[in-house]
């Protein structure tokens, strides 16, 4: 199983951002708004209705819910993840609702830092470093019935 095409879906929008001030970016309200039926901002967190979105586009499995940690409990829990496996991390603390999600590119050369190409990440799609103690999970997408 290999979900390069949840990185290829998610690499498409690298650099699209929310726009301050009054003004939303229409394709991340578009993203959240398929999750979160009322949304109509670009100012809420949208990691997972991102993730969500690309899951979609890649006929994979999805969470279909606003909460990071919701993936934890899509697909298959995998020890060693490859390009385009969905990583899931805590925010606060471990015992925290809150968390972030997105797609596994790599890890740092010193090993302490997990690549993670997602949304919302200072306000954008980008490419960033977290903490690998911050780790709750890798998970494998299946392809969507």
């Amino acid at each position: 199983m290999n979900n390069t095409q949840l990185f290829s879906e998610a690499i498409k929008y690298y650099k699209v951002r929310e726009i301050p001030g009054k003004k939303h970016n229409p394709l991340i309200v578009e993203w959240t708004k398929s999750v979160l039926a009322w949304a109509t901002d670009d100012e809420i967190p949208w990691c997972s209705t991102f993730l969500n979105a690309m899951a979609d586009a890649a006929g994979l499995e999805k969470s279909g819910k606003a909460n990071a940690r919701s993936w934890l409990q899509v697909g298959i829990e995998i020890d060693n993840p490859v390009i385009g496996d969905v990583v899931v991390f805590w925010r606060e603390s471990k015992k925290s609702w809150k968390g972030h999600v997105g797609v596994f590119v790599g890890f740092s050369e010193d090993g302490k830092n997990i690549l993670v190409l997602g949304g919302n990440q200072g306000n954008e799609v980008n490419i960033s470093k977290y903490p690998i103690y911050r780790l709750l999970g890798y998970r494998r997408l299946r392809k969507r019935n």
